[in-house]
């Protein structure tokens, strides 16, 4: 049982509770409470009469911020840590160190809420360096559980066009520098008639970060004039992302038989696998990091990336 926003500030402003309280209160059982106390020191820190340990308010902020991060699936160490980090005003201490990496359901809250500067904050490098485990563990949650939810939005607030602008906004203040020798160049490209997705711009900073020259190709665009490009460009390899269930892969098919050396990864969804025209030089590629190390393999060989 989760408790609702309400309860929690009721909870953290209570009086000192019990254990048995505080794991009513919390949803938890009591002995979770007594592991977290054990293990990272998450325990009460008041002492009544009799000397029974009880909760205080700022021992509660810290197990509602422990439990948040746990349910959003945070490691049980890592939670803690944060935890132990947080003051009683729910804010980092002045001396914690690390930056707390932010949630799933923080980042959804905020999008939800067309609170775009909180959003883009949240979506920060800061709490991830790495790009591909910012993407897999923070932004793809944060998509998957906007597509589940049906809202009814006021003008003016999107929270996915939100979560988008903050993503772009994070890669674009990251910098990837690619000075010195010649790199090896990947182009993304998006099935026709297609939008861009936000995918593109993360496996091409993904890329990027491993010091690939990842270029995304966008515009209308024909399949004569693609393949032009490619040829011009001499990529290591070229990466095709669709979304729909029924993607235009004639330019898959195409490179393939002009360059059939030319390695080649489309990513799609499982509805449309029977539409890749695999082949030697032509690979489906199902979840973003696999794509990313497939694609890494190839545009290093014989490079010192």
């Amino acid at each position: 049982m989760v408790t609702s926003e309400d309860d929690e500030a009721a909870l953290s402003q209570a009086p000192a509770l019990t254990v048995a309280a505080v794991a009513r209160r919390l949803g938890v059982a009591p002995a979770t409470l007594r592991t977290w106390d054990r293990r990272y020191g998450l325990g009460p820190s008041e002492h009544s009469a009799g000397a029974h340990r009880r909760y205080s308010a700022t021992d509660v902020d810290r197990l509602l911020v422990m439990r948040r991060l746990t349910l959003d699936g945070v490691a049980p160490a890592e939670s803690a840590r944060i935890a132990l980090a947080t003051d009683a005003a729910g804010g980092p201490r002045a001396d914690a160190h690390p930056v707390a990496p932010s949630t799933p359901s923080a980042v959804v809250d905020a999008a939800l809420a067309g609170d775009l500067a909180r959003c883009a904050r949240l979506l920060g490098f800061e709490g991830q360096p790495d790009v591909a485990l910012w993407w897999t563990g923070l932004v793809e949650p944060v998509l998957a559980a906007l597509a589940r939810r049906t809202v009814v939005d006021p003008p003016g607030v999107d929270a996915v066009a939100a979560v988008h602008a903050g993503v772009l906004a994070a890669l674009r203040a990251r910098t990837f520098p690619l000075a010195g020798a010649r790199r090896p160049v990947v182009l993304v490209l998006v099935a026709p008639q297609e939008a861009r997705p936000l995918v593109a711009h993360a496996i091409a900073g993904a890329l990027a970060a491993q010091g690939v020259d990842a270029r995304i190709v966008g515009g209308p665009m024909s399949v004569h004039h693609a393949a032009e490009l490619v040829a011009m460009t001499r990529p290591r390899a070229v990466i095709t992302l669709g979304e729909r269930v029924d993607p235009e892969l004639e330019l898959v098919e195409r490179l393939a038989r002009d360059q059939p050396d030319l390695p080649q990864f489309v990513m799609v969804p499982d509805a449309a696998a029977g539409a890749v025209p695999l082949g030697r030089s032509v690979h489906r590629a199902r979840t973003f990091t696999g794509l990313l190390h497939e694609v890494l393999s190839v545009a290093s060989a014989g490079e010192e990336v």
